[in-house]
């Protein structure tokens, strides 16, 4: 599996790369190995305010659906428009292509204090 060091990570299985107070989020690729074959994402969240933790939307794969958690509080600013025809980047480029959202960040230097890659792939095995 792959678990990219640049990015940090959650107990829940997102990823999230910062750029300034820009935050890009996704899924990890345990996460879509996990779900299976995703079908369908579901993000009606674009614009609004949200908390740490606070559920941004939903993913559906065959076999399950999953809430999607944001790492750090901020804004929606821009849902992925792939997803809507290719749900499956997800899968084939969880990092890549199947990024879920894009935010502006409340606390920037919240980020900091989320898995790094070395953690993560100790909390999943």
């Amino acid at each position: 599996m792959n678990f990219p060091a640049n990015l940090r990570y959650t107990k829940d299985h997102e990823w999230i790369l910062l750029e300034g107070d820009l935050a890009t989020i996704g899924i990890t690729d345990f996460a879509q190995h996990e779900l299976g074959d995703i079908v369908y994402v579901e993000i009606e969240t674009k614009g609004r305010p949200l908390a740490a933790e606070a559920v941004f939307g939903t993913v559906e794969a065959v076999k399950t659906v999953s809430d999607l958690f944001l790492p750090v509080a901020g804004t929606i600013t821009e849902v992925n428009p792939l997803l809507e025809s290719e749900p499956e980047k997800v899968n084939s480029d969880p990092y890549g292509a199947g990024w879920m959202v894009k935010m502006k960040v409340d606390h920037p230097e919240d980020v900091a204090a989320l898995m790094d890659a070395e953690a993560y792939q100790k909390t999943v095995g």
